[in-house]
């Protein structure tokens, strides 16, 4: 049947199109590609409405298959030149995630993220970037470096693209980023706010290490091939370079950008004491706790605690030849190191004897001190029991080979 314009109708079989799985929508979807991006979308707990999974790759993203799955998102297997087709590189790794649109920040919720942390503002700016690469990188080294937000233009810059979220290694699912239609309008927003803006120049006066990098600050990137604008660099307050020793005038814009981000931190935190890894959690990263674990251990909470203090407080066997035999001579070595009264100090280790003469069970009962007088009761006539949970370990009574020995009565 031909149509009224006189041109043929194109055929469509039944149930095409609800048969066809959509593979990615990109007028209402985002699409992340790669394994590490992708488990960190899930640990931000972005909204995500299928899974792409290469089915050659499918064993070896097992974990990840297993994951959408317990979340009920579809999984959908499609072969690696149409995933290619979908990313725009053939960096994906096998797997990609569509997602709802991001979400972008702006400058105060940057700046509130600073407040929340308690430190003074650190913000990357980056000027008209051209590379995905360098863009994935800097905003990578920027999570890294702890920074609380990047400002970037929305004209004249590298788009987000899945290539640059790959290069992130999925940093910009923990990143605050504002794109702005004026870059430098915000530097100077970001002036009266009190914060100094520092720009990478290659011919710089002075060093970052000479710089005064510390309190709230923003680091300005330039592009590639121009560096800053003339107008950016109207609004910096200083200009830093990187010192070169070898043959090659420059460095990569993404290279430049983390090492001025590191000597920034490196100078608000001489001595590391704010640093260390982050713990994990599944809805993202958290910081470290505020106070460190104290090297002091907690005080020993059961049986097996309380004998592996003893064990620990025990002095270590002598190699010469009067080192104690047996397990009656160490316990004579701890009881002879032991003060007999409180305050007193310790016999000196020439004055102790050679050998311990080997004593009976009461004996032994009365010259260790007493736990417990039910500890001291079971050790007098040598029963062998099971402690109870709570109640105190006292030093086990070795087994005597020899029936004259043994007590014929209590201690």
């Amino acid at each position: 049947m031909d149509r009224r314009d006189g041109g043929p109708a194109p055929y469509q079989s039944p149930g095409a199109d609800a048969q066809a799985p959509t593979l990615f929508r990109p007028d209402e979807e985002e699409l992340i590609a790669g394994r590490r991006p992708v488990e960190e979308a899930f640990a931000a707990r972005r909204p995500a409405h299928r899974l792409l999974i290469v089915p050659q790759r499918r064993q070896a993203l097992e974990r990840l298959v297993l994951h959408a799955t317990s979340l009920r998102i579809p999984v959908v297997e499609v072969e690696g030149g149409t995933l290619t087709a979908l990313a725009g590189f053939d960096g994906h790794q096998g797997v990609a995630l569509a997602v709802a649109p991001r979400r972008f920040a702006d400058i105060d919720e940057i700046l509130a993220r600073a407040i929340e942390r308690g430190e003074p503002p650190l913000v990357l700016v980056l000027d008209s970037l051209e590379d995905p690469q360098n863009l994935g990188t800097l905003l990578r080294s920027a999570e890294a470096a702890g920074a609380h937000g990047v400002i970037f233009p929305t004209r004249r810059q590298a788009p987000l693209s899945p290539s640059a979220i790959k290069a992130s290694a999925g940093a910009t699912e923990h990143l605050l980023l504002a794109p702005v239609d004026d870059l430098a309008g915000a530097l100077a927003d970001l002036r009266v706010r009190g914060l100094r803006i520092a720009g990478a120049e290659a011919d710089a006066p002075m060093t970052a290490r000479q710089a005064d990098l510390r309190g709230p600050l923003a680091i300005v990137i330039g592009s590639e091939g121009h560096g800053l604008s003339p107008i950016v660099r109207r609004r910096c307050d200083l200009s830093v370079r990187i010192p070169l020793r070898g043959a090659v005038g420059s460095l990569n814009a993404a290279v430049a950008g983390s090492i001025l981000l590191f000597e920034a931190v490196s100078q608000r935190d001489p001595d590391d004491t704010g640093g260390g890894p982050r713990v994990r959690r599944a809805g993202g990263l958290v910081e470290p706790p505020s106070e460190p674990l104290s090297d002091v251990p907690e005080a020993a909470d059961g049986p097996d605690a309380v004998a592996g203090s003893i064990e620990a407080a025990a002095p270590p066997e002598a190699d010469g030849s009067d080192a104690a035999d047996g397990s009656d001579a160490v316990v004579g070595a701890i009881e002879a190191e032991r003060p007999s009264t409180p305050g007193a100090p310790p016999p000196a280790l020439e004055e102790m004897p050679e050998a311990q003469p080997a004593s009976t069970p009461a004996e032994e009962a009365t010259s260790a001190p007493a736990l417990d007088s039910e500890a001291a009761q079971i050790d007098a006539v040598g029963t062998d029991l099971d402690l109870l949970p709570g109640e105190p370990v006292t030093q086990p009574t070795p087994a005597r080979e020899t029936d004259n020995l043994r007590p014929t009565g209590p201690a």
